[in-house]
């Protein structure tokens, strides 16, 4: 039996184990995609899409439909902590439903704040009683920094004025799984940055249990449905990189697949914004594009129902989905000098902690070879004009 063999098996008990679960819904899955004008055809397109952005065969779409059906079975409590809201916009800010935004309507929605309609200690006893209820099942995705300094006094939430640390712990002791929605979850975020007066922290820092990070400032919305997908679809983790990324969504560089890598091969490069180069769609490295230090799926799965992303609008990358981003990517536009630079051929594995060192070739380098071939490109040119 091959690795995907056993995968396959393993999903296939742990759907089989959720069918026995009580529906948390009314309607079935395929009433809510039909009364959204989506088909079956809608639903299944977008379950290859998201098995292949998983690493999945083919033969696992099915699969992937059946665990979204069951989506229902396992109640979410989103908690929001410091943070601007962000990631719940990047979810739920569409044009028109799509079926990433209507998982999060099919799915027991136990408790969030910005789309529920309850408030103070109606909205409290929710929580509570969802904490109770679905104890050991209930999936908690966090989105926000968490605040420490001053017993965590920075941040109090709801009627009673609990702070973010206690409704933290809390929430998270009882919870199947734990997930941090956006950068500030992940690693403090901007409210981190220094001289970080509050002590915000990522989720991962405060509490003791495997937490897995979906940063982003914000983070695209594939990368939030992707991972609930996959702990419903195989009922654990997925496999992480050194900062409890899922490799599938962060274990490749922005730059490797950037629409303008090969002008960044070519040395073509925007000097100054509006210029030449910047409408011809060259590279942005030396406006400050932080793609080659940045490890995310943004340059594959775009933005906005696919429709575009910073880089193709013709900004830069900031890196953002890194940790620390704000005080080691800046200033966010201009190249990154008071650092050693990594190799092309890194991995997110291979550099960890130490993301910024020195490799046998740097990003560096390598663009002031590409400028310098062509330069010396242009100049035979000349001679031979």
């Amino acid at each position: 039996m091959n690795s995907y063999d056993a995968l396959f098996k393993q999903a296939r008990l742990q759907l089989d184990s959720l069918s026995k679960l009580s529906s948390l819904k009314e309607d079935p899955l395929e009433v809510m995609l039909e009364k959204n004008h989506l088909d079956r055809r809608d639903f299944i397109k977008w379950a290859a899409s998201i098995t292949a952005m998983l690493a999945l065969p083919g033969h696992f779409t099915p699969l992937v439909a059946d665990a979204v059906k069951l989506a229902d079975r396992l109640p979410l409590v989103w908690l929001h902590l410091a943070e601007c809201t962000g990631c719940s916009e990047s979810l739920i800010r569409t044009d028109s439903p799509t079926i990433d935004s209507l998982i999060f309507d099919y799915v027991s929605l136990e408790y969030h704040e910005t789309l529920m309609a309850a408030s103070g200690w109606q909205a409290e006893e929710n929580l509570e009683n969802a904490i109770k209820n679905y104890a050991g099942r209930y999936i908690l995705l966090i989105e926000g920094g968490v605040p420490t300094a001053m017993n965590g006094q920075y941040l109090t939430i709801g009627a009673q004025a609990r702070t973010g640390v206690d409704l933290l712990h809390h929430a998270a002791a009882s919870a199947a799984a734990i997930f941090s929605i956006g950068t500030c979850a992940s690693f403090g975020g901007i409210q981190a940055a220094a001289p970080n007066p509050t002590g915000a922290k990522g989720v991962d820092k405060v509490i003791s249990k495997p937490v897995i990070n979906v940063p982003g400032c914000p983070p695209n919305a594939k990368n939030i449905v992707g991972t609930l997908v996959y702990f419903i679809l195989f009922g654990t983790l997925p496999a992480i990189d050194v900062y409890s990324r899922p490799k599938w969504a962060y274990g490749n560089r922005i730059h490797d697949n950037c629409e303008r890598r090969g002008h960044f091969d070519a040395g073509e490069f925007v000097e100054t914004f509006g210029d030449g180069g910047a409408k011809e769609g060259w590279c942005l490295y030396k406006q400050g594009c932080k793609g080659p230090y940045t490890f995310n799926n943004c340059s594959v799965e775009r933005f906005n129902q696919h429709t575009n992303w910073p880089i193709g609008a013709g900004h830069g990358c900031m890196g953002c989905s890194e940790p620390n981003f704000w005080d080691t990517m800046g200033p966010l536009e201009k190249p990154i000098d008071s650092h050693l630079l990594m190799g092309l051929n890194a991995t997110a594995d291979k550099i960890g902690t130490t993301l910024l060192t020195a490799t046998a070739i740097g990003i560096g380098a390598h663009a002031v070879a590409s400028l310098f071939a062509k330069s010396n490109d242009r100049n035979n040119e000349e001679e031979q004009s």
